[in-house]
């Protein structure tokens, strides 16, 4: 079940249109195709869509939680993100968009979804009263990291990570 409206939304390259929606159920399995699409995430991502489907449905339930699909004009999977919007006391009672696992489809890597995807999302931060929009990236993901500087991002922190 879906805890807030949202009505997909179309954006676009200069080659092609795409619809951003709400992820569904239904969606889960492209979504983990997206994210097993890279060298990083082929050795980290499973194939059995169960613990998948549970945390989808965690997530779902989550008005703090946007997970989006990206789809172009043929209805075939093109890129997936995550949004968090944290609420939060520092920097003056800032809310904070966290932008997550972020993926376009190899096949559709330099097109310019990327870019539109990432204004696409910021806007989404800015309409629910963001003021920050953070996200990590892998050390080893170094054409990423060209790609968020050349949006305007800074490595401005070193993140730490523990697994539990």
């Amino acid at each position: 079940m879906t805890t807030s409206p949202f009505r997909a939304q179309h954006i676009g390259t200069e080659g092609a249109d795409y619809t951003v929606a709400r992820a569904t159920r239904e969606d889960v399995a492209d979504i983990v195709a997206l994210l097993h699409d890279d060298e990083i995430g082929a050795g980290r991502e499973g194939v059995d869509l169960a613990p998948y489907l549970a945390a989808f449905d965690e997530v779902d339930v989550d008005p703090q939680q946007l997970l989006a699909i990206v789809r172009d004009e043929g209805g075939a999977a093109a890129g997936t993100l995550q949004l968090t919007f944290i609420p939060g006391l520092s920097r003056g009672g800032a809310k904070r968009l966290v932008v997550e696992g972020v993926r376009v489809h190899s096949s559709t890597r330099g097109s310019g979804l990327g870019a539109a995807l990432m204004e696409w999302a910021q806007e989404q931060g800015r309409s629910r009263g963001a003021t920050l929009v953070q996200l990590t990236s892998d050390k080893r993901r170094t054409d990423a990291h060209r790609f968020y500087e050349r949006l305007g991002y800074e490595a401005t922190h070193e993140g730490f990570k523990l697994d539990l």
